[in-house]
C-alpha cells in the first residue's frame, strides 16, 4: 500500500508549489472584499435624480459670474386674450406667442396675430395641455406671451457712465436717478418708469431682493417706456447709494416727515438720486440715514400719504421746472436750518 501524504504536503504532481491551486478561491479573494457603499442616486448616471443634478448645475453655471442675477430668471408669461393683446400693444418684448391648436378666432386673436407678424415675434402651436403647464393652470384662453427676463443694466455701472459724460460735457443735464426702497407692486414701477421718460430721467434702481422687478405688468404700466429708460439692479440699496454720493451725487429721500419741501429745491441743478419708499412703510431707517436731504411734498391734512409712483412724478415736475429755470431755486433761508448751505 501507498504510504499515506504527510499532513501539510501536496498530492503528487503540486510537490514544491506555492501558494493556491489553480482553479481554487484565490481568485475570488477581490469579490469576497465588496464594492464599497452604494453610490447616491444623484451620481448613478442611470437613476432620474442625476439628470436633475445635472440641470441644476447648469443653471447655476449660467447664473454664476455675474450681479445682475434677477436677469437670469426664466421666461415669464402673459395669459389670457386681453392681456396678449394689451402686452403686444405696450411693445413688450416677446419671444413667442403661443396658440392653442383649433382655436376659436375672434377679434382679438386676429389682432395678436397680426401684432406678432408685424414685430417678428414667432407664433407656436400647442396643445392646451401644453399652455396649461405654461401657465401654471391660469385661465389662458388659448393664447400666451412667452416674455423673456429683463437685462438689468448695473446700477453703480450706470450712474458712474452717466456721470462721466455730464463731467466731460457729453450732456447738458445733471443726472437724474431714482431708486426704490421696498416698493413691491409692478404697477408702481412701471408708473415710475413712465415719469422718469418723461421728465428725462436717466434710470430707475431697483434692489436685488425683497423688490419689485421688472414684470409684463410693469412694462403694460409703463406704456412702452420701459424701452427709452434703463433699469438697473443693486445688490445692496444702501451700499449703491453710498457709492452715488461718492460719484458726486446728491440723495435725496421723499418722505412725508421732511424737514426740506419740495418746492424751489435747492438740489434741483445738481446730480440727485431720488428715493422713494413704499406708501406703507415709507423709508426704511438705513436709507434714510445714507439720504443728504429728506424731502416732503405739502399735502393735505386730510390725507395721509401719496402713491409712489405719484410722488416721484411730482418732483421730477418740480425738479424739471427748476433746471428749466422759469421758477426760481430757494435759498437756505427761506427753507431754514435744513436747507442748502
Amino acid at each position: 500500500m501507498a504510504a499515506a501524504p504527510r499532513p501539510g504536503s501536496s498530492p503528487r504532481g503540486n510537490r514544491g508549489k506555492k501558494g493556491p491551486l489553480k482553479g481554487t478561491g484565490g481568485h475570488g479573494r477581490k469579490s469576497l472584499e465588496g464594492k464599497g457603499p452604494t453610490p447616491k442616486a444623484e451620481d448613478r448616471v442611470y437613476h432620474k435624480a442625476h439628470r436633475s443634478k445635472q440641470l441644476s448645475e447648469r443653471s447655476s453655471a449660467k447664473r454664476g459670474g455675474g450681479r445682475n442675477t434677477r436677469s437670469r430668471h426664466s421666461d415669464e408669461t402673459v395669459a389670457g386674450r386681453n392681456s396678449v393683446v394689451e402686452a403686444l400693444r405696450a411693445s413688450i418684448p416677446a419671444k413667442a406667442l403661443h396658440v392653442a391648436s383649433r382655436i376659436d378666432m375672434d377679434e382679438r386673436v386676429r389682432a395678436a396675430l397680426t401684432m406678432a407678424a408685424e414685430r417678428g415675434i414667432p407664433v407656436m402651436e400647442n396643445s392646451k395641455p401644453e399652455l396649461d403647464r405654461m401657465t401654471e393652470d391660469a385661465v389662458h384662453q388659448g393664447l400666451v406671451l412667452q416674455v423673456p427676463p429683463y437685462d438689468y443694466a448695473d446700477a453703480l455701472d450706470l450712474a458712474t457712465e452717466t456721470m462721466e459724460k455730464w463731467v466731460k460735457g457729453y450732456t447738458t443735464a445733471p443726472p437724474l436717478f431714482i431708486a426704490l426702497d421696498g416698493i413691491t407692486d409692478p404697477r408702481n414701477l412701471g408708473a415710475i418708469i413712465r415719469s422718469a421718460s418723461a421728465f428725462s430721467a436717466h434710470g430707475v434702481v431697483v434692489p436685488s431682493r425683497r423688490s419689485v422687478g421688472v414684470t409684463a405688468t410693469a412694462w403694460k404700466t409703463s406704456a412702452g417706456a420701459a424701452v427709452r429708460v434703463p433699469v438697473a439692479q443693486a445688490g445692496n440699496l444702501n451700499t449703491t447709494l453710498q457709492e452715488f454720493k461718492k460719484l458726486g451725487m446728491f440723495v435725496l429721500g421723499l418722505d412725508g416727515g421732511g424737514e426740506q419741501t419740495l418746492p424751489g429745491l435747492p438740489l434741483a441743478t445738481d446730480p440727485v438720486c431720488l428715493v422713494v419708499g413704499s406708501e406703507g412703510k415709507g423709508l426704511s431707517r438705513l436709507v434714510r440715514e445714507n439720504c443728504d436731504q429728506i424731502i416732503s411734498i405739502p399735502i393735505a391734512s386730510s390725507t395721509e400719504s401719496l402713491n409712489a409712483s405719484m410722488a416721484v412724478g411730482i418732483s421730477l415736475y418740480e425738479i424739471s421746472v427748476l433746471r428749466s429755470g422759469d421758477r426760481p431755486l430757494a435759498t437756505a433761508e427761506e427753507n431754514g436750518p435744513e436747507g442748502q448751505d
